[in-house]
């Protein structure tokens, strides 16, 4: 399968400027940008499109990956119905530092240049610019990007001339990446593409020369419409301080039916044969999530690793039920303690006040009726009586739950 066959089989193809998109078969070279204007990590939004950066540079194409230390000081308003809040530069630089080595991460192993656009606009003067770039730039082609209509439009937030300005800046990155590296391809999210659009005239009208701009539709969750992304509330970052492992794992465990043989083609390295039988499992047996097992585990060393990844698989053993807590080892029972509320009572200890330490009920009263309504289980065991009894406890431990869902369990111990 060729490099443009397997990018439309991953359905990882949506707008071009090049008609023929055995194109990309010929590798070149190619650049990805990352904003760092809103956090110091990618989403794994974000991370679908750097996978696709990952299948270029395997099939041969130079990469350049860029992290927008300047475009992030103005904010890209593609996306955004209001102005973004301008950032301050140290808050920026720390957003750089975080996704240069994320993006140092995804790519260990592989060559690639790493560049900063900031290093080269803090020595450019506004004239400069302005003659350089402003005067290859048509105010009435601009006024027509979907992003500056809708803010511009009669029920529109507005827009300054900074935000205004920002694909100028994003077009002159293109140019000056054709100059010192040979970029003639750039690729992105769909939401981009406005911006993306940018560089493609101001190089042939530089240098004469044709270059293109590639886009990937965004990952939608098929099951709520919502797309995948950091600005989204519940958003699933790489860092591990705010998406842990083993949450992250346990999101893709939940993935969705319907999206599911789509995530597997764009967020792992398994063939279409393998795809195919992956899917023709999970269609058997949809209960077993077969599919989501085979993604999760997958998307998740690549992320963290195969340490981190078997840890996040047998602590989310333990809080299924899968295995008994009982055997738990201290390492695991470390994670255990960082991803659930973790309390010690006696083994006459109240079930009540258990419940209402754990954060599983707002007080005494809801978490008796808790129990009266068959709602709390001790190791998957259903109770309703008040108080722990010492038969509950096994190594010292067991596991509190209210309902079905992970995030309603604690770990209860008995003192050591």
């Amino acid at each position: 399968m060729t490099l443009s066959e397997e990018l439309q089989w991953r359905g990882q193809i949506k707008d071009a400027t090049f008609s023929d998109h055995t194109w990309l078969d010929d590798p070149k070279t190619f650049y990805l940008g990352a904003d760092c204007a809103s956090a110091d990590s990618l989403t794994i939004g974000n991370l679908a499109i750097f996978l696709m950066a990952k299948r270029l540079a395997k099939a041969g194409w130079k990469t350049v990956l860029l992290v927008g230390g300047a475009t992030s000081l103005i904010g890209d308003p593609g996306g955004k119905e209001t102005e973004r809040d301008i950032k301050p530069r140290e808050e920026i630089e720390a957003n750089v530092a975080g996704i240069k080595s994320q993006v140092e991460q995804l790519f260990r192993g592989m060559e690639f240049t790493l560049v900063d656009n900031y290093d080269w606009f803090k020595d450019i003067g506004y004239l400069q610019f302005l003659r350089e770039v402003g005067k290859s730039y048509s105010v009435t082609e601009l006024l027509q990007r979907d992003y500056i209509a809708a803010r511009i439009g009669e029920d529109g937030g507005g827009i300054s001339y900074a935000e205004f300005s920002y694909s100028l800046i994003q077009g002159y990155d293109f140019w000056h990446l054709y100059k010192e590296h040979g970029v003639v391809l750039q690729i992105g999210g769909s939401d981009q593409w406005g911006n993306m659009l940018s560089g493609v005239p101001l190089v042939r009208k530089k240098e004469n020369a044709q270059v293109h701009a590639l886009s990937m539709p965004l990952v939608i969750n098929q099951a709520t419409g919502k797309k995948f992304g950091k600005s989204e509330e519940g958003a699933i970052w790489l860092d591990p301080r705010k998406t842990t492992p083993t949450q992250f794992y346990q999101f893709w465990i939940n993935a969705d039916d319907e999206g599911v043989e789509g995530y597997l083609k764009i967020y792992t390295e398994f063939e279409k044969g393998e795809i195919d039988r992956i899917m023709e499992a999970h269609t058997h047996d949809k209960s077993a999530r077969h599919a989501q097992m085979h993604l999760a585990r997958e998307i998740t060393k690549l992320v963290h690793g195969q340490e981190q990844t078997q840890l996040a698989v047998v602590v989310t053993e333990y809080l299924t039920g899968a295995a008994p807590v009982a055997g738990a080892e201290e390492n695991v029972l470390e994670v255990l303690r960082k991803e659930i509320p973790s309390i010690v009572t006696r083994e006459d200890g109240s079930i009540l006040q258990a419940l209402v330490d754990a954060n599983l009920a707002e007080s005494i009263s809801e978490a008796r009726r808790l129990l009266r309504g068959n709602a709390i289980a001790l190791d998957g065991v259903k109770v309703d009586r008040e108080t722990f009894a010492s038969v509950d406890f096994h190594n010292g431990r067991l596991l509190l739950k209210k309902g079905k869902k992970f995030s309603d369990t604690a770990l209860v111990e008995l003192p050591r």
